[in-house]
């Protein structure tokens, strides 16, 4: 079974049950938010959501927008992305995976590739040991290749595709 199918989507009895065993109300405003994330493919800041939700739900409000994400995040039904620059964005999923961001346009999308919990110690054996040596625990990691989607490519910049299927997620090599 592959990561993304681990995240299978939860009706709205299930949605229901999830939020209030966290603490939280079910609302409409909730369960719309909710669909909205698992609907699509890049990982939408507050607004994206905000904006698009607004098309079923006109009298959201971004507040409530930005509530119904942080009750998600909270009952782990969601992941909050925060990259230090920009705004916040959220992911349906929830598993371990692996993420590309483009640096001109803040787009976050998964890396269609499997999550390898045994990675660190391939990039270097000693790394988790050396590492406990110096104090620090090592409890999980996150990968996050980062450059440029080919409609955002900056001057100078070429771009070879990774795999038919993957377009969306290309390796670009800079010339200059």
């Amino acid at each position: 079974m592959s990561s993304e199918a681990a995240c299978t989507a939860m009706d709205d009895s299930e949605l229901r049950h999830a939020l209030e065993s966290c603490g939280w109300r079910y609302t409409r405003q909730r369960a719309a938010v909710y669909r909205y994330l698992q609907s699509v493919r890049t990982h939408p800041t507050a607004e994206e959501v905000y904006m698009a939700v607004r098309r079923e739900i006109p009298k959201i409000s971004l507040a409530t927008v930005y509530k119904s994400l942080e009750a998600l995040v909270a009952c782990r039904l969601a992941s909050r992305l925060d990259y230090g620059e920009g705004p916040a964005r959220y992911d349906y999923r929830t598993d371990n995976h692996y993420h590309v961001r483009c640096l001109r346009t803040g787009k976050v999308c998964d890396l269609p590739v499997p999550h390898d919990p045994d990675l660190l110690s391939k990039l270097a054996p000693d790394l988790v040991k050396h590492l406990q040596e110096m104090g620090f625990q090592v409890i999980d990691y996150r990968l996050e290749l980062v450059g440029y989607f080919s409609d955002s490519l900056p001057e100078g910049c070429m771009t070879a595709g990774l795999a038919a299927d993957a377009s969306d997620n290309a390796v670009h090599v800079c010339t200059s």
